[in-house]
């Protein structure tokens, strides 16, 4: 870390992330290097747009540093149980959709069925063990993950209604992705919109190969995993679904569905909550990158999903989630191959039963906080709502 001549802020640096990552593990070793050219295209974004406070350069470089301990570790761990590549894993499904559409609760309905699985929020966000983890007793890496989140809610308590924040519960693998620099929570939790515009044009499959090591990684330090279907999930997918699509081609596309009247709002009062986290942004300037972020992210996804083809699609709304939970996981996790049975259906309820809405803080939003109108939304998303959204739920 060096220090801006002119703000003295500290800034990233790529060669001293590096090493710190070195000086952590003691290990050299990252595999393929592939990685560094995104790395570099987001540090320098970073110190030109960031707006970035000392304590948000801080936090950035520890959300770094660990990904590449993680990574470090990993590969240490594959050169002596090179039986790590040979697990088979088997993922069924991957949702997809814009944000704030109802897809958390959904992924975490959809893993609490008996033969299902899911990337935990631990795990994302540290996915190798610690040095003194025993196996199958990921001690240490659940109390960073409490620390982190102790953390985010002083500094933004608000996010309590916002995401459901668990060290446990299933989660996106767009955090692993992003410590590879090559996933949308780079600009999720950094303002760097020069770095958006060139991960769309950059090549993310190499993101999911090593994705799918990890997720070999994961099974073979939980070796109850064996046998069981992962769920994966990300909105932020959205944009890059053909990416997804192809490292997994077995798996069922679900595209989780809610009105950007909604969308929109609600998502723009989430980046402004992570942003707070280490940055000091004016929020209109937020709302209106995140406002066209959000429209570019769904024609993006308009012109791939012909490509990809309608019979990998299962399309889920949003109020059919809320209405009939029950009836919208059973439909899907059939269509995975998974049928309902009265075990089945007992870990469904279960769940809901200690997951319902109203145990969390009511989220607050609205357009006029951000300055946005309701109009250039319904003109922005015409054809989406008019496929989608303009009809009764079934």
């Amino acid at each position: 870390m060096t220090a801006d001549p002119v703000s003295k802020v500290p800034v990233l640096d790529c060669d001293a992330l590096l090493e710190q990552a070195r000086q952590r593990t003691g290990l050299s070793d990252f595999g393929d290097t592939w990685f560094l050219e995104p790395m570099r295209a987001f540090v320098d974004a970073a110190n030109r747009q960031a707006a970035l406070t000392a304590a948000g350069v801080t936090g950035q470089t520890e959300i770094i540093v660990k990904g590449l301990a993680s990574r470090l570790r990993m590969i240490d761990d594959i050169k002596r149980n090179p039986e790590i590549l040979d697990e088979t894993v088997d993922v069924a499904g991957i949702i997809l959709g814009l944000p704030r559409t109802g897809s958390t609760i959904f992924q975490r309905l959809l893993a609490s069925a008996p033969g299902m699985t899911a990337i935990r929020w631990f795990e994302a966000q540290n996915f190798a063990p610690f040095p003194d983890e025993e196996p199958g007793k990921p001690v240490g890496r659940r109390a960073y993950a409490e620390a982190m989140i102790a953390g985010w809610l002083e500094a933004a308590p608000e996010l309590a209604s916002i995401h459901p924040l668990e060290p446990d519960a299933p989660d996106e693998e767009i955090l692993i992705l992003g410590q590879m620099f090559v996933s949308t929570m780079i600009e999720g939790m950094s303002f760097v919109p020069s770095f958006s515009s060139w991960l769309d044009d950059y090549d993310q499959s190499r993101g999911h190969e090593d994705l799918k090591t990890i997720l070999k990684y994961l099974q073979w330090q939980d070796p109850a995993r064996r046998g069981a279907k992962w769920i994966l999930k990300s909105p932020s997918n959205l944009p890059y679904a053909e990416t997804a699509a192809s490292a997994f081609p077995d798996a069922l596309l679900i595209m989780t569905h809610r009105d950007p009247l909604d969308v929109v709002p609600s998502y723009i009062s989430m980046e402004v909550s992570l942003y707070k986290l280490s940055a000091e942004l004016e929020e209109r300037a937020v709302a209106h990158f995140w406002f066209h972020r959000l429209v570019q992210w769904m024609r993006r996804f308009e012109a791939a999903r012909g490509r990809i083809g309608e019979d990998r699609f299962i399309d889920i709304d949003y109020r059919d989630v809320v209405r009939n939970p029950l009836g919208q996981a059973r439909m899907v996790l059939s269509r995975m191959g998974i049928e309902a049975d009265t075990g089945m259906d007992a870990a469904l309820e279960e769940f809901l039963a200690g997951n319902k809405r109203e145990q969390r803080p009511a989220h607050a939003y609205s357009l006029e906080r951000f300055g946005l109108r309701e109009e250039d939304i319904l003109q922005e998303f015409s054809e989406y709502r008019a496929r989608y959204i303009n009809h009764d739920p079934a």
